[in-house]
Protein backbone atom coordinates (compact mmCIF):
# COMPACT_ATOMS: atom_id res chain seq x y z
CA UNK A 1 0.00 0.00 0.00
CA UNK A 2 2.89 2.25 0.71
CA UNK A 3 4.13 1.97 -2.91
CA UNK A 4 1.06 2.69 -4.32
CA UNK A 5 0.71 5.81 -2.51
CA UNK A 6 4.42 7.12 -3.41
CA UNK A 7 3.79 6.04 -6.95
CA UNK A 8 0.13 8.14 -7.20
CA UNK A 9 1.51 11.09 -5.56
CA UNK A 10 4.90 11.34 -7.74
CA UNK A 11 2.48 10.66 -10.59
CA UNK A 12 4.62 7.52 -11.59
CA UNK A 13 1.44 5.16 -12.38
CA UNK A 14 0.82 3.09 -15.26
CA UNK A 15 -0.07 4.89 -18.74
CA UNK A 16 -3.09 4.46 -20.32
CA UNK A 17 -2.82 3.16 -24.12
CA UNK A 18 -3.51 6.72 -25.43
CA UNK A 19 -0.38 7.60 -23.41
CA UNK A 20 1.99 5.78 -25.17
CA UNK A 21 1.26 7.17 -28.06
CA UNK A 22 4.26 9.35 -29.78
CA UNK A 23 4.78 12.35 -28.20
CA UNK A 24 3.37 14.45 -31.57
CA UNK A 25 -0.07 12.58 -31.43
CA UNK A 26 -0.64 13.10 -27.99
CA UNK A 27 0.30 16.95 -28.50
CA UNK A 28 -1.42 17.18 -32.06
CA UNK A 29 -5.29 17.82 -30.00
CA UNK A 30 -3.50 20.75 -28.15
CA UNK A 31 -1.71 22.73 -30.86
CA UNK A 32 -4.92 22.58 -33.23
CA UNK A 33 -7.04 23.90 -30.36
CA UNK A 34 -4.96 27.08 -29.64
CA UNK A 35 -3.64 27.44 -32.42
CA UNK A 36 -6.94 28.24 -33.63
CA UNK A 37 -8.17 30.00 -30.73
CA UNK A 38 -4.62 32.48 -31.35
CA UNK A 39 -5.75 33.12 -34.95
CA UNK A 40 -9.63 33.89 -33.61
CA UNK A 41 -7.72 35.94 -31.05
CA UNK A 42 -5.88 37.80 -34.03
CA UNK A 43 -8.62 38.17 -35.94
CA UNK A 44 -10.89 40.08 -33.12
CA UNK A 45 -8.25 42.40 -32.62
CA UNK A 46 -7.54 43.53 -35.82
CA UNK A 47 -10.32 41.75 -38.74
CA UNK A 48 -12.61 45.12 -39.76
CA UNK A 49 -10.55 47.89 -38.38
CA UNK A 50 -11.95 51.02 -39.79
CA UNK A 51 -8.32 52.69 -39.80
CA UNK A 52 -5.87 51.43 -42.00
CA UNK A 53 -2.81 49.67 -40.38
CA UNK A 54 0.40 51.75 -39.58
CA UNK A 55 -1.81 54.58 -38.38
CA UNK A 56 -2.18 55.77 -34.90
CA UNK A 57 -6.12 55.24 -34.84
CA UNK A 58 -5.31 51.94 -35.75
CA UNK A 59 -3.61 50.92 -32.42
CA UNK A 60 -6.31 52.99 -30.56
CA UNK A 61 -9.20 50.30 -31.92
CA UNK A 62 -6.96 47.37 -31.18
CA UNK A 63 -6.53 48.50 -27.92
CA UNK A 64 -10.04 48.60 -27.22
CA UNK A 65 -10.96 45.10 -28.35
CA UNK A 66 -8.13 43.89 -26.19
CA UNK A 67 -10.35 44.26 -23.17
CA UNK A 68 -13.20 42.05 -24.68
CA UNK A 69 -10.34 39.47 -25.83
CA UNK A 70 -9.43 39.45 -22.22
CA UNK A 71 -12.74 39.09 -20.87
CA UNK A 72 -13.34 36.11 -22.95
CA UNK A 73 -9.86 34.71 -22.15
CA UNK A 74 -10.60 34.82 -18.58
CA UNK A 75 -14.48 33.47 -18.99
CA UNK A 76 -13.40 30.23 -20.88
CA UNK A 77 -10.32 29.33 -18.18
CA UNK A 78 -12.79 29.79 -15.43
CA UNK A 79 -15.37 27.96 -17.05
CA UNK A 80 -13.69 25.09 -18.51
CA UNK A 81 -11.32 24.78 -15.18
CA UNK A 82 -14.69 25.06 -12.73
CA UNK A 83 -16.26 22.42 -14.73
CA UNK A 84 -13.55 20.11 -15.15
CA UNK A 85 -12.92 19.92 -10.98
CA UNK A 86 -16.43 20.06 -10.43
CA UNK A 87 -16.86 16.60 -12.48
CA UNK A 88 -13.64 15.51 -10.42
CA UNK A 89 -15.14 15.87 -6.86
CA UNK A 90 -18.69 14.69 -8.10
CA UNK A 91 -17.48 11.62 -10.04
CA UNK A 92 -19.87 12.63 -12.28
CA UNK A 93 -19.70 13.79 -15.92
CA UNK A 94 -23.17 14.58 -16.43
CA UNK A 95 -23.42 17.92 -13.35
CA UNK A 96 -22.68 21.62 -13.58
CA UNK A 97 -21.48 24.15 -10.85
CA UNK A 98 -24.93 25.82 -11.83
CA UNK A 99 -26.69 22.60 -10.34
CA UNK A 100 -25.39 24.27 -6.75
CA UNK A 101 -27.81 27.06 -7.46
CA UNK A 102 -24.82 29.62 -8.03
CA UNK A 103 -26.54 31.17 -11.17
CA UNK A 104 -30.18 31.14 -9.77
CA UNK A 105 -28.01 33.06 -6.58
CA UNK A 106 -26.38 35.71 -9.15
CA UNK A 107 -30.33 35.81 -10.73
CA UNK A 108 -31.46 36.86 -6.98
CA UNK A 109 -29.12 39.29 -6.15
CA UNK A 110 -29.37 41.45 -9.48
CA UNK A 111 -32.94 40.79 -8.89
CA UNK A 112 -32.81 42.50 -5.40
CA UNK A 113 -30.54 45.58 -6.40
CA UNK A 114 -32.92 46.67 -9.27
CA UNK A 115 -35.91 45.57 -6.79
CA UNK A 116 -34.51 47.97 -4.03
CA UNK A 117 -32.83 50.49 -6.36
CA UNK A 118 -35.00 50.72 -9.15
CA UNK A 119 -33.46 52.43 -12.56
CA UNK A 120 -30.86 53.76 -11.00
CA UNK A 121 -29.17 50.17 -10.58
CA UNK A 122 -27.83 50.49 -14.30
CA UNK A 123 -25.32 53.10 -12.70
CA UNK A 124 -24.70 51.27 -10.23
CA UNK A 125 -20.97 50.01 -11.69
CA UNK A 126 -17.84 49.51 -10.79
CA UNK A 127 -14.89 47.44 -8.79
CA UNK A 128 -16.77 47.83 -5.37
CA UNK A 129 -20.24 46.73 -6.82
CA UNK A 130 -18.49 43.40 -8.58
CA UNK A 131 -16.57 42.19 -5.44
CA UNK A 132 -19.39 42.25 -2.85
CA UNK A 133 -21.36 40.22 -5.43
CA UNK A 134 -18.80 37.63 -5.77
CA UNK A 135 -18.18 37.88 -2.26
CA UNK A 136 -21.85 36.79 -1.26
CA UNK A 137 -21.41 33.79 -4.18
CA UNK A 138 -18.50 32.44 -2.72
CA UNK A 139 -19.62 33.45 1.07
CA UNK A 140 -22.98 31.06 0.54
CA UNK A 141 -21.20 28.20 -1.38
CA UNK A 142 -18.19 28.10 2.30
CA UNK A 143 -21.06 28.25 4.64
CA UNK A 144 -23.13 25.47 2.32
CA UNK A 145 -20.18 23.29 2.12
CA UNK A 146 -18.48 23.43 5.23
CA UNK A 147 -22.32 23.01 7.31
CA UNK A 148 -23.39 20.32 4.82
CA UNK A 149 -19.71 18.46 4.19
CA UNK A 150 -18.37 18.40 7.45
CA UNK A 151 -18.18 15.48 10.06
CA UNK A 152 -18.27 11.84 9.72
CA UNK A 153 -21.67 12.53 7.68
CA UNK A 154 -20.83 14.26 5.04
CA UNK A 155 -22.78 13.53 1.89
CA UNK A 156 -21.53 14.97 -1.66
CA UNK A 157 -25.24 13.63 -2.90
CA UNK A 158 -26.48 15.52 0.49
CA UNK A 159 -24.95 18.70 -0.76
CA UNK A 160 -26.18 18.74 -4.45
CA UNK A 161 -30.20 17.73 -3.49
CA UNK A 162 -29.81 21.18 -0.92
CA UNK A 163 -28.30 22.60 -3.74
CA UNK A 164 -30.71 22.13 -6.30
CA UNK A 165 -33.74 23.09 -3.80
CA UNK A 166 -31.76 26.01 -3.01
CA UNK A 167 -31.54 26.92 -6.54
CA UNK A 168 -35.52 26.79 -7.33
CA UNK A 169 -36.11 28.73 -4.39
CA UNK A 170 -33.82 31.37 -5.32
CA UNK A 171 -35.25 31.16 -8.76
CA UNK A 172 -38.85 31.29 -7.09
CA UNK A 173 -38.01 34.50 -5.31
CA UNK A 174 -36.25 35.93 -8.47
CA UNK A 175 -39.44 35.39 -10.30
CA UNK A 176 -42.00 36.59 -7.28
CA UNK A 177 -39.78 39.97 -7.29
CA UNK A 178 -39.68 40.82 -11.11
CA UNK A 179 -43.41 40.11 -11.36
CA UNK A 180 -43.27 43.42 -9.14
CA UNK A 181 -41.20 45.43 -11.15
CA UNK A 182 -42.42 48.18 -13.77
CA UNK A 183 -41.54 47.55 -17.17
CA UNK A 184 -38.51 50.52 -17.24
CA UNK A 185 -37.08 48.36 -14.31
CA UNK A 186 -38.00 45.12 -15.49
CA UNK A 187 -36.05 45.74 -19.15
CA UNK A 188 -33.28 47.22 -16.70
CA UNK A 189 -33.01 43.83 -15.62
CA UNK A 190 -33.09 42.02 -18.19
CA UNK A 191 -30.21 43.67 -19.51
CA UNK A 192 -28.09 42.73 -16.25
CA UNK A 193 -29.74 38.85 -16.82
CA UNK A 194 -28.75 38.36 -20.51
CA UNK A 195 -24.89 37.47 -21.12
CA UNK A 196 -22.81 39.26 -23.17
CA UNK A 197 -19.01 39.26 -23.90
CA UNK A 198 -19.54 43.18 -23.88
CA UNK A 199 -20.62 43.54 -20.15
CA UNK A 200 -17.40 42.81 -19.20
CA UNK A 201 -15.49 45.38 -16.86
CA UNK A 202 -12.03 46.04 -18.03
CA UNK A 203 -11.24 47.77 -14.77
CA UNK A 204 -11.91 44.36 -13.28
CA UNK A 205 -9.96 42.21 -15.64
CA UNK A 206 -6.19 42.63 -13.82
CA UNK A 207 -8.12 41.58 -10.28
CA UNK A 208 -10.42 38.75 -12.29
CA UNK A 209 -6.69 37.46 -13.63
CA UNK A 210 -5.15 37.04 -10.89
CA UNK A 211 -7.92 35.34 -9.29
CA UNK A 212 -8.57 32.63 -11.95
CA UNK A 213 -4.99 31.80 -12.97
CA UNK A 214 -4.04 31.83 -9.42
CA UNK A 215 -6.57 29.22 -9.18
CA UNK A 216 -5.71 27.17 -12.12
CA UNK A 217 -2.07 27.04 -11.01
CA UNK A 218 -3.32 25.54 -7.79
CA UNK A 219 -5.41 22.73 -9.36
CA UNK A 220 -2.38 22.31 -12.29
CA UNK A 221 0.33 21.42 -9.27
CA UNK A 222 -2.07 19.01 -7.34
CA UNK A 223 -3.10 17.65 -10.56
CA UNK A 224 -1.55 14.08 -9.93
CA UNK A 225 -3.97 14.35 -6.17
CA UNK A 226 -6.60 14.97 -8.36
CA UNK A 227 -6.31 12.11 -10.51
CA UNK A 228 -6.41 10.08 -7.14
CA UNK A 229 -9.66 11.91 -6.08
CA UNK A 230 -11.58 11.11 -9.29
CA UNK A 231 -11.50 7.61 -8.08
CA UNK A 232 -13.55 7.97 -5.37
CA UNK A 233 -14.04 8.69 -1.81
CA UNK A 234 -13.18 4.70 -0.83
CA UNK A 235 -9.87 4.29 -3.10
CA UNK A 236 -9.28 8.41 -2.17
CA UNK A 237 -8.80 7.17 1.60
CA UNK A 238 -7.19 4.16 0.93
CA UNK A 239 -4.08 5.98 -0.67
CA UNK A 240 -3.79 8.20 1.32
CA UNK A 241 -5.57 11.54 0.23
CA UNK A 242 -7.52 14.08 2.67
CA UNK A 243 -10.37 13.24 0.64
CA UNK A 244 -12.73 15.66 2.64
CA UNK A 245 -10.51 18.35 2.77
CA UNK A 246 -9.59 18.59 -1.12
CA UNK A 247 -13.38 17.91 -2.06
CA UNK A 248 -14.31 21.23 0.15
CA UNK A 249 -11.67 22.98 -1.02
CA UNK A 250 -12.06 22.46 -4.26
CA UNK A 251 -15.82 23.23 -3.92
CA UNK A 252 -14.91 26.59 -2.45
CA UNK A 253 -12.72 27.29 -5.06
CA UNK A 254 -14.83 26.45 -7.80
CA UNK A 255 -17.60 28.87 -6.35
CA UNK A 256 -14.91 31.69 -6.62
CA UNK A 257 -14.25 30.55 -10.60
CA UNK A 258 -18.29 30.70 -11.14
CA UNK A 259 -18.42 33.96 -9.56
CA UNK A 260 -16.07 35.72 -11.00
CA UNK A 261 -17.23 34.18 -14.62
CA UNK A 262 -20.99 35.44 -13.86
CA UNK A 263 -20.07 39.02 -12.58
CA UNK A 264 -18.36 39.17 -15.89
CA UNK A 265 -20.70 38.15 -18.63
CA UNK A 266 -23.59 36.61 -16.75
CA UNK A 267 -24.95 33.25 -16.42
CA UNK A 268 -23.36 30.97 -18.53
CA UNK A 269 -25.02 27.73 -17.86
CA UNK A 270 -24.35 24.72 -20.09
CA UNK A 271 -20.93 26.57 -21.94
CA UNK A 272 -18.71 24.67 -19.32
CA UNK A 273 -20.51 21.09 -19.62
CA UNK A 274 -20.05 21.22 -23.50
CA UNK A 275 -16.62 22.16 -23.13
CA UNK A 276 -15.46 19.42 -20.77
CA UNK A 277 -17.56 16.86 -22.61
CA UNK A 278 -15.26 17.95 -25.91
CA UNK A 279 -12.16 17.52 -23.82
CA UNK A 280 -13.18 14.03 -22.33
CA UNK A 281 -14.01 12.83 -26.10
CA UNK A 282 -10.54 14.23 -27.78
CA UNK A 283 -8.27 13.90 -25.09
CA UNK A 284 -5.09 11.46 -25.78
CA UNK A 285 -4.94 10.56 -21.48
CA UNK A 286 -7.89 10.53 -18.77
CA UNK A 287 -5.57 12.30 -16.14
CA UNK A 288 -5.84 16.11 -15.37
CA UNK A 289 -2.99 16.97 -17.04
CA UNK A 290 -4.38 15.59 -20.37
CA UNK A 291 -7.63 17.23 -19.96
CA UNK A 292 -7.33 20.16 -18.38
CA UNK A 293 -4.98 21.52 -20.77
CA UNK A 294 -7.42 20.26 -23.60
CA UNK A 295 -10.58 21.95 -21.98
CA UNK A 296 -8.98 25.37 -22.13
CA UNK A 297 -7.86 25.54 -25.25
CA UNK A 298 -11.39 24.23 -26.30
CA UNK A 299 -13.10 26.89 -24.06
CA UNK A 300 -10.59 29.02 -26.09
CA UNK A 301 -11.38 28.35 -29.51
CA UNK A 302 -15.06 28.12 -29.10
CA UNK A 303 -15.75 31.32 -27.52
CA UNK A 304 -13.29 33.07 -29.26
CA UNK A 305 -14.42 31.47 -32.82
CA UNK A 306 -18.03 32.31 -31.69
CA UNK A 307 -17.28 36.01 -31.05
CA UNK A 308 -15.66 36.20 -34.30
CA UNK A 309 -17.98 34.66 -36.19
CA UNK A 310 -21.21 36.01 -35.01
CA UNK A 311 -19.48 39.89 -34.77
CA UNK A 312 -17.81 40.03 -37.67
CA UNK A 313 -19.79 37.75 -40.32
CA UNK A 314 -23.04 37.83 -38.59
CA UNK A 315 -22.97 41.33 -36.70
CA UNK A 316 -24.89 40.01 -34.00
CA UNK A 317 -22.17 39.80 -31.52
CA UNK A 318 -25.19 40.40 -28.45
CA UNK A 319 -26.27 36.16 -29.47
CA UNK A 320 -22.67 34.68 -28.48
CA UNK A 321 -23.90 33.66 -25.45
CA UNK A 322 -27.30 32.35 -26.30
CA UNK A 323 -25.87 30.13 -29.20
CA UNK A 324 -23.14 29.14 -27.14
CA UNK A 325 -25.53 27.64 -24.24
CA UNK A 326 -28.05 26.56 -27.32
CA UNK A 327 -25.28 24.06 -28.20
CA UNK A 328 -24.08 23.47 -24.56
CA UNK A 329 -27.81 22.61 -23.83
CA UNK A 330 -28.15 20.39 -26.79
CA UNK A 331 -25.26 18.46 -25.73
CA UNK A 332 -26.47 17.79 -22.47
CA UNK A 333 -29.64 16.36 -23.37
CA UNK A 334 -27.93 14.80 -25.80
CA UNK A 335 -25.07 12.67 -23.25
CA UNK A 336 -28.38 12.54 -20.55
CA UNK A 337 -30.29 10.24 -23.43
CA UNK A 338 -27.26 8.35 -24.29
CA UNK A 339 -26.71 7.37 -20.88
CA UNK A 340 -29.74 6.83 -20.05
CA UNK A 341 -30.30 4.38 -23.08
CA UNK A 342 -27.26 1.82 -21.51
Amino acid sequence: MTSIVRLASSGDLPESAEASLPWWRRALPLTIVYLAAALFAIGIVVYGNPVPFGQPGFWVIVQTRLGSLGTIALVAVAQAVATVMFHTVTSNRILTPSILGFDALYVLSQTLLVFFFGTSASSMEGIPKIIAQSALMVAFATVLYGWLFSGKNANLHLLLLVGIVLGIGFGSISTFMQRMLTPSEFDVLSARLFGSISKGNTDYLPIAAVIVFGILAYFWSRRRTFDVVALGRDVSVGLGVRYQREVVTTLVLIAVLVSVSATMVGPMTFYGFLVATLAYQFAKGDTHGHILPLAIGIALVTLLGATFVLRHIFSAAGLVTVIIEFIGGLLFLIVLLRKGMR
